[in-house]
Order: structure tokens, then C-alpha cells, then sequence
């Protein structure tokens, strides 16, 4: 080894301690990355957030992932948004960053996320299960999940107990039904009491401005909708200034930590959801969420959830054709416009034309996701089955 290298880890090893010793964090800094590139309010916003994030808190490294830009932070740099989350998935899953945050990224089924607000009643922190993403085609069988992805993400930011409230929406009784089932079979629920006069786990509109459970289970498109609120409603809804941005991507046997911001989220909300993806990272939240639903199997989630289901499933009196998949092919390309209860059937209907297929959640809702050279055969394909579509996702 040459002088120069051994000076190099000297510094580095005395540059380590003086940061410890500042921040009282010894051991390695977290590594969370952010992509800087999709922003309605420009990239200049994104890398402000980020490089705020890193100045509050020096146990806290940030990467930044898109074009090159004028910054002190690690860089990974590449052109485009797909590229952008190609890398993305690159780097968490190799190791080199423990979580994420983007725009415009598309989950599987089965994963959602757990948004993080601050209410303005008495100013609590709340979490929002869920804000993007879709836990399962059924709205009940959804709430569910996004109640368990919620207690999840919760106590891997270290509340041991948390409260919960179901926010008074269609299907909220039967939520509430399904998690007193789950809890007499040994998975504890801590409902809370709505801070109205009669009471009860299902929540008023009350309990939301006064953040009365820490985590308000509700349907996904609802929890969008609130967080917009929640995080713009004093600048007028073009900039998002308060909070900490959609969440963490939750879902059995997802091991990406990827947290949502949106196209409007201004400054602060960035620096607050990589203090959030951070405090993920050091509350294990993936080891959690295994864990959490073994508790929650063993109680037997899964049959209560067939059991929300099997009342509206379509008893066919022949049997179902069987449509193989075509060969598997990258999908970059995105049509909207299907109804969430006919996105399965869309999927199939292509691959009956030979075109394959992945369903998907965008940003504004359920899309059908195909190589993008066959976009355009794909929509012409769908339109004839039936199916009113468009182009693209946008946000």
C-alpha cells in the first residue's frame, strides 16, 4: 500500500471520528439516495432538500442519482427517469444505499405507502396507511393491508405500541370486523378512541386534524388525497411545504425500501423524507415487516382475507380459459385509463394478442405496463376488446 493511500484512510478515519463526535452517531453513516430529475419544481429543489438533509444530520449520507449537477453530495449520474430508477434499484439492491426516495415510480399490486404527516389540530405526527400504490384490487381486502403495512412502518420508526383508527369510509366497518378478528387470533391491534363524544375506532374528520390514532388506515386514493392537504393546504396547493412525503413502499416480501415524494413537493418535504428513509433504515423496517406478517399468517390474515373477498368473486359456470404469457419482455411503456377491478383482464387480453403484459400502480392509477416499441399495438389491442385508454401516466 503507498504512502498516499495510507494518508488517505488516516483522514478519513480522523474525518469519521470529529463527524461522530459531532453528531454523537458513531459506527457507519446511513446511506439514502434520492432521484433529482422529475420534479414539477425543478431539480434545483430537489438537490436543496437533499443537501438540507445532510446538514442536519451528519450520520446521514446522501446520493444523488440523475444528471449531474452542482453539489458536494455523492453523484450517480445518468440521463432520464428510467435510468434514474434503473440505477435506483441498482444501488439498493447491491447494498450501496439502504433506501430511496423518487417521483413517479411504479409498485407492484400488493405494495403501498405509508405517508407521514403532521397534523395541524396539536400538531402530532400521523401516519397515513396508505398514500400511493394499491395493496389489492379489493377495496376492503386493501384497507386491511394498509392497516398492517401502517403498524409496520410505525414501529420501525420506533413506536412500540401504536394506536390505531380506521377512517370513517366505505368498507370501515368491515375493516374494523377484520382486525378484531385478527386480534382475537393473536394479532394485537391497539385501536385508539376518536376524540368524539361517542367514541369508537372509526374515526371522524376531527381525529384527522387533531392526529388522534398514530396511524389512520384508510383506502389509498383517499390518503392521497389527504396528503396532498395535509402538506399543501397553506400555500395553495402548488407546493407541497409541509410533512414528510408519501412513505416507504410497503408489501409482503418486498425488500425495496423506496419512499414516494411527489412532483410538488417542495424543499422541505425533500429533507424530511430523507430523515424519514433514514430513520427506516436504522429501525430495520424490512426486518420488521417480515416479522410482522409471520405474527400476522400465524393469526391467520390470510384467510380472513379470503374471506372479505369470496362474496364478490364471480362464480363462472364454465370453466375459465387459460391464457399462457407471452415471453417476457422489459416494460417501459404505460397505458391508464382501466378500472382497477378490469386491470387483470386487460393484461390477459394482450397476451391473448401475443403482446406481453405486467399490471401496475401509477401515480394517478391502476396502468398496463408493455415494451414500449409495442405501445402503440397495445392500445390499438385494448381498444378493441373494449377498454377505454391512453397514452402514458402523467403526474
Amino acid at each position: 500500500m503507498s504512502d498516499n493511500n495510507i494518508k488517505d484512510m488516516i483522514g478519513k478515519v480522523f474525518n469519521d471520528i470529529a463527524d461522530a463526535m459531532q453528531t454523537g452517531q458513531f459506527g457507519e453513516r446511513v446511506k439514502v439516495g434520492i432521484t433529482v430529475a422529475g420534479s414539477e419544481l425543478g431539480i434545483d429543489n430537489i438537490v436543496k432538500g437533499a443537501e438540507m438533509a445532510q446538514a442536519r444530520d451528519k450520520s446521514i449520507e446522501v446520493v444523488l442519482i440523475g444528471p449531474k449537477v452542482d453539489s458536494a453530495l455523492t453523484q450517480h449520474n445518468v440521463e432520464g427517469e428510467d435510468a434514474q430508477h434503473k440505477k435506483m434499484e441498482e444501488l439498493l439492491d447491491s447494498g450501496e444505499i439502504g433506501a430511496c426516495i423518487t417521483m413517479h415510480y411504479n409498485f407492484p399490486i400488493g405494495v403501498s405507502t405509508v405517508g407521514r404527516v403532521v397534523t395541524p389540530g396539536q400538531g402530532r405526527e400521523m401516519f397515513l396507511a396508505t398514500t400511493t400504490g394499491t395493496s389489492s384490487p379489493h377495496r376492503v381486502e386493501a384497507m386491511v393491508k394498509n392497516g398492517i403495512y401502517g403498524i409496520i412502518t410505525a414501529k420501525a420508526m420506533g413506536i412500540k405500541d401504536p394506536t390505531v383508527g380506521i377512517l370513517n369510509v366505505d368498507g370501515a366497518r368491515q375493516v374494523e370486523r377484520a382486525f378484531k378478528d385478527l386480534n382475537s387470533k393473536g394479532y394485537p391491534v391497539n385501536f385508539t378512541e376518536s376524540g368524539r363524544a361517542d367514541g369508537g375506532s372509526v374515526m371522524r374528520g376531527n381525529d384527522l386534524l387533531t392526529g388522534t390514532p398514530d396511524i389512520m388506515i384508510t383506502d389509498t386514493l383517499t390518503g392521497n388525497l389527504l396528503m396532498k392537504v395535509f402538506s399543501s393546504f397553506s400555500t395553495g396547493g402548488s407546493y407541497e411545504a409541509q410533512g414528510f412525503g408519501y412513505g416507504p413502499g410497503i408489501g409482503e416480501d418486498y425488500n425495496r425500501t423506496i419512499l414516494i415524494l411527489s412532483r410538488a413537493s417542495g424543499t422541505p418535504v425533500v429533507a424530511n423524507a430523507i430523515a424519514y428513509a433514514a430513520s427506516l433504515i436504522r429501525g430495520n423496517v424490512t426486518q420488521i415487516a417480515k416479522e410482522e406478517f409471520e405474527k400476522a399468517n400465524k393469526a391467520g390474515l390470510k384467510d380472513i382475507l379470503k374471506g372479505l373477498t369470496k362474496d364478490t368473486k364471480k362464480v363462472e359456470a364454465k370453466e375459465e380459459e387459460v391464457v399462457e404469457a407471452p415471453p417476457a419482455e422489459t416494460v417501459t411503456g404505460t397505458i391508464n385509463g382501466i378500472d382497477i377491478m378490469e386491470l387483470e383482464d386487460a393484461v390477459q387480453a394482450l397476451w391473448k394478442e401475443g403482446i406481453y403484459a405486467e399490471s401496475g400502480m401509477g401515480c394517478t392509477g391502476p396502468i398496463v405496463m408493455v415494451n414500449e416499441a409495442k405501445l402503440s399495438e397495445a392500445i390499438k389491442a385494448l381498444a378493441k376488446a373494449g377498454y377505454d385508454v391512453g397514452e402514458s401516466d402523467p403526474c
